[in-house]
């Protein structure tokens, strides 16, 4: 259940990186659920959101194959957090990042250039 105190924060400017660069994507979030699930998504251009991968605690969770060399996660019940980071930045990097509680119902967006 999602409850209406439930939310996801990310920072709104862009983030411009070169290639080959590494970065981190900013997420905080406010739940009463104890045991929080965070996902993120990326979005290239009008396709829809497509999953990298899920955190529950810590950095179990499910990634998905194409992501799992460069992109990682590590879920921070205490300070509520859950950073992206991707290594070694690649141009097809380039797109809108979305964080988001489960349910997925809502989430906010963070692009990288």
């Amino acid at each position: 259940v999602c409850r209406g105190e439930d939310k996801v924060m990310q920072p709104p400017e862009d983030v411009v990186a070169a290639e080959g660069d590494t970065v981190k994507l900013d997420c905080t979030f406010q739940t009463t659920d104890t045991n929080p699930y965070l996902f993120w998504y990326k979005q290239d251009g009008t396709s829809r959101p497509q999953f990298i991968l899920s955190r529950v605690k810590g950095d179990k969770g499910k990634t998905e194959d194409e992501f799992k060399e460069r992109f990682s996660s590590t879920l921070n019940s205490t300070m509520k957090s859950a950073p992206l980071k991707i290594q070694e930045l690649q141009l097809s990097d380039s797109a809108v990042y979305y964080c988001a509680l489960r349910p997925t119902v809502t989430g906010s967006s963070r692009s990288a250039h």
